[in-house]
């Protein structure tokens, strides 16, 4: 499955009426464990390429805070946005104050939105769903990246670390999250 093969299996999911990791869940449950196994594989790489310091630091204003187990769902909340939203925030993380949702959160105080941790595991579910076995997937998946040494490392790394508590520096560097999310709240960041 190559990343266009990926991003069909999310867009034809959008479609329905469930849940989207559900949606996807029951689609991946119809391909071969192979499949599942490649599709595991681009949504690795496409969370890995968007583990970065700037992409961090918007999931840390849209949560008021963000461990590395929250931004571990925000990455995979970022993949099921789909492609177009994907591209946006990989270039410019500040895109995200663009996103419908987002901004019906800013104005609610939903700190969850784009945090996705069910998508993390829509893989390993369908995987299971297919074979009967919680353990299979694992297993099949050490063994899928074993034959794929550092596939899934990201070479460009994190980039520049900044302090997140510092409201100058994510005004500078996220401005339009910055008006959604520290102005609208003078009491977080000063």
């Amino acid at each position: 499955m190559d990343t266009e093969a990926f991003w069909r299996v999310l867009d034809v999911a959008k479609d329905g009426d469930k849940p989207h990791d559900v949606a996807v869940v029951d689609h991946l449950s119809t391909l071969s464990p192979g499949e599942i196994l490649a599709f595991e594989y681009q949504f690795s790489r496409l969370r890995k390429a968007v583990y970065r310091w700037d992409v961090w630091a918007a999931a840390y204003l849209i949560a008021s805070g963000c461990s590395d187990d929250r931004f571990s769902d925000f990455t995979a909340g970022v993949v099921a946005l789909g492609h177009e939203w994907y591209e946006q925030v990989a270039a410019h993380p500040d895109t995200l104050a663009e996103h419908p949702a987002v901004r019906t959160a800013a104005a609610v105080g939903d700190q969850d939105v784009i945090f996705d941790e069910d998508f993390n595991f829509v893989s390993s579910t369908a995987y299971e769903r297919l074979t009967g076995d919680t353990d299979d997937f694992w297993e099949a998946w050490a063994t899928y990246i074993a034959d794929r040494p550092n596939s899934t490392d990201d070479a460009s790394g994190m980039g520049e670390s900044f302090d997140f508590d510092d409201a100058q520096q994510m005004r500078q560097r996220l401005p339009r999250l910055t008006v959604l999310y520290l102005d609208a709240q003078p009491s977080s960041l000063t």
